[in-house]
């Protein structure tokens, strides 16, 4: 039997699999059951591993050894080990968010507490920026960005990029406006923008239309600012950088702009 490397390697990285358990698993897959020189020779994988494999597939709970002489296997249904995969990872996670819980009141997190604090002080703001690459980074860190908010929040953005944060932090933003912080975004309103998170948030926070201002960045109480450096139209996401800077006075320089730009 002869699978295509690129199944193969999709299976490899979404079911945390080596090589030789993906070729031996598939084989049982298509034969339903059978001996381990049989999947052996199916899979093209040597005799003398596919006994570890099989035991290895057993352990995730991928193959099922049915009793008797000579020994099979018998492939277990893909949505059942799907449901397996997704207990085992939940359960994980819940361990570990225990764990992380308690480590928050130890006396050793207090101390980490207090060298940041003290590290802090020494530091000039005028030195406090960063850069994050990948999306999913610079989402997580505008995400910290927003929940510190008090008093305001400006978005400058494409009609992509109005959506994505529309879906993502639309829960976020509710719950700043409904604390009296100022919300004001601008971005193209046309080409699709009249979606579900959109048209909620546009009841919520102060969204106006804009063309001619093709940036992307986002200030906290005029003090922080994220900003992109690269174009969402012709990057990907796992290239999506952004620039992180904590200096009022360079900020206010692009708030001003923003204003200007907002009353026109």
């Amino acid at each position: 039997m002869i699978m295509k490397e690129e199944f193969l390697k999709k299976l490899r990285g979404s079911f945390d699999l080596n090589i030789y358990e993906v070729k031996i698993w598939t084989a049982l897959l298509s034969r339903g059951i059978a001996t381990a020189g049989e999947l052996s020779d199916i899979s093209n994988v040597p005799r003398s591993r596919s006994y570890d494999i099989l035991e290895s597939l057993e352990k995730k709970g991928f193959v099922i050894m049915k009793l008797g002489k000579p020994i099979k296997y018998i492939a277990v249904k893909p949505e059942d080990i799907l449901k397996r995969l997704k207990e085992s990872i939940k359960d994980r996670a819940n361990s570990k968010v225990e764990f992380l819980d308690t480590v928050k009141t130890d006396e050793v997190f207090s101390e980490l507490e207090l060298l940041y604090k003290q590290g802090i002080k020494k530091v000039d703001l005028a030195s406090l920026s960063g850069a994050f690459k990948g999306r999913d980074n610079v989402y997580y860190h505008l995400k910290q960005m927003l929940e510190r908010a008090q008093k305001s929040v400006i978005i400058s953005t494409t009609a992509q990029g109005l959506q994505r944060k529309a879906k993502r932090f639309k829960s976020i933003l509710i719950k700043l406006a409904e604390k009296g912080v100022q919300i004001k975004i601008l971005a193209p309103l046309s080409n699709g923008n009249n979606n579900a998170h959109v048209s909620e948030l546009k009841n919520i926070v102060k969204i106006k239309n804009v063309d001619k201002l093709n940036s992307r960045f986002v200030i906290i109480d005029d003090q922080e600012m994220l900003f992109m450096v690269t174009d969402d139209a012709t990057v990907h996401e796992s290239y999506d950088t952004a620039i992180w800077v904590n200096t009022p006075y360079f900020v206010k320089s692009f708030v001003s702009m923003f204003n200007s730009a907002f009353k026109e």
